[in-house]
């Protein structure tokens, strides 16, 4: 999902450097689509990453002996 994100970095950066060139509004609202739809992504992606408290303790197996 993160690559998914970063593709979608690099069409807005695209799309954001083709509405400063031609000076068109329709490039810089697809860029801001875009956008949103790369940081919903990655908010969903964080989420999802995101571990419970519950389980923070570490699985039971050998100790190291000092």
């Amino acid at each position: 999902m993160l690559v998914l994100t970063l593709v979608l970095a690099a069409i807005g950066f695209a799309l954001l450097v083709a509405a400063l060139t031609t000076g068109s509004v329709v490039w810089a609202w697809g860029c801001i689509v875009v956008c949103v739809l790369g940081a919903v992504l990655l908010l969903v992606s964080a989420l999802s990453m995101r571990s419970p408290d519950s389980d923070s303790t570490p699985p039971p197996g050998r100790h190291a002996k000092r």
